[in-house]
């Protein structure tokens, strides 16, 4: 009896660590609640140092306009050609409540989108087309190659002549900078997306629609999100280029029209409103790859 109950304690104890080795009853709960906890200061973490580049960002500007405007009073610059931020202001303050402003400024945008949109879907599909199609990719690489060097503000007197003085001419120099870029990126991705999950879809008797639906086309999100990002750029300066050719109105044309009128400040402050406008459709882009990447990986 005395050895049974010399070895029941010691049995119990042997139990006992191994029920905490094992994460006993509440040992799943307390690593969870841990897991949770350094989430959380992960995300304070991110947080701060989110909050801390936006407050950096801020000063920066804020001692750029300072800077800018402490040198155009102090005529340490030309204002007549550099201005400075207050008669910048001034300008935009006027133009935007006598109404002369906001139509130019939707031409523009609505320019602006139709390119952004057409470019990255037909840059997509042709990408798609390519990857479907190996023999024509053979084809058409050199062609790609070369037309993607070609400077495409040189293309825009021909576009001119072929579709006229308007909405298409300025569409097409906005198509010839955001499609090749786009179906150029995306075909490599989609070439080169990772061959093992290519080869077990192939080995599961896997058709090629279903490998480029469930395998090509979602592992290469982040690259298109990547191009719809720099087809922001491309868009606003393939629209600007084609104002500058041919348009009587939109944000281009008042580039134009400032420089003809040595008005400087009309310009700078035209130049502005792209930034602000084009800073918004970047960050609607951003927002995008938020919830279709980034937000897919991060722990609820």
């Amino acid at each position: 009896m005395s050895d049974d109950k010399a070895c029941h304690p010691a049995g119990g104890d042997k139990e006992a660590a191994s029920s905490e080795d094992n994460g006993g009853p509440h040992g799943g709960d307390d690593r969870a609640g841990w897991l949770k906890a350094l989430h959380a200061a992960y995300r304070r973490r991110e947080r701060s140092i989110g909050a801390a580049v936006l407050s950096v960002q801020l000063l920066l500007l804020a001692a750029f306009v300072l800077l800018w405007e402490a040198a155009g009073r102090l005529k340490w610059i030309d204002p007549l050609l550099f201005s400075y931020p207050t008669k910048i202001a001034a300008q935009l303050a006027s133009s935007s409540a006598d109404g002369t402003l906001w139509p130019h400024v939707g031409v523009t945008v609505a320019e602006t989108a139709a390119g952004f949109v057409l470019g990255t879907l037909i840059g997509t599909a042709l990408a798609a087309l390519l990857w479907w199609f190996p023999f024509v990719s053979k084809v058409f690489d050199p062609y790609l190659v070369v037309f993607n060097s070609l400077p495409k503000v040189a293309l825009g007197p021909i576009f001119i002549v072929a579709m006229g003085q308007g909405f298409l001419s300025i569409l097409s120099v906005t198509l010839s900078m955001t499609v090749i870029v786009t179906t150029i990126g995306i075909y490599n991705r989609f070439r080169d997306s990772e061959p093992g999950l290519v080869k077990v879809v192939r080995l599961l008797g896997g058709t090629r629609l279903q490998l480029f639906r469930l395998v090509i086309l979602p592992a290469s999100f982040p690259v298109i999100i990547s191009t719809l990002k720099v087809n922001v750029g491309l868009a606003w300066v393939g629209v600007i280029v084609g104002e500058f050719l041919v348009a009587k109105e939109g944000l281009g044309y008042l580039i134009i029209y400032g420089f003809q009128v040595f008005n400087f400040t009309l310009v700078l402050s035209t130049l502005v409103v792209i930034a602000a406008t084009a800073t918004l459709m970047y960050q609607g882009v951003a927002l995008l790859e938020k919830k279709l990447v980034s937000g897919g990986r991060e722990p609820s």
